[in-house]
């Protein structure tokens, strides 16, 4: 249970980290607008937020694992939001940045 609570709020901090940078980028580099710039924000500050609701203790262990699941996560929302088409190599990295993922937060540890 507290794996799946642990990998329900990754994807959340995903969504809320990745859309806010996205968001702040339509912004300014799009000309969207300064309300664009301030729900960006707005979604990093729930980032941080989302974080501090891990099951794991180590703020460092979770963010270090947090920066598999960003690079995996800003690839996939190119692909759903931009159009962006990820080749194997962008493919291969992601996959080994959520093995990594899996290792530091998973991996069995003794008491």
């Amino acid at each position: 249970m507290l794996v799946a609570r642990s990998l329900v709020l990754f994807v959340l901090a995903a969504l809320a980290e990745i859309g806010g940078a996205w968001l702040i980028w339509q912004g300014w580099r799009e000309h969207r607008g300064l309300w664009w710039i301030a729900a960006g924000v707005l979604a990093l500050g729930v980032y941080g937020f989302v974080a501090t609701f891990q099951p794991e203790a180590n703020f460092g262990r979770i963010l270090a694992a947090y920066g598999g699941v960003f690079v995996a996560g800003s690839l996939a929302w190119g692909v759903l939001v931009d159009g962006f088409r990820p080749d194997r190599w962008d493919l291969a990295g992601a996959a080994i940045c959520l093995l990594g993922v899996a290792v530091i937060m998973y991996a069995p540890r003794g008491a």
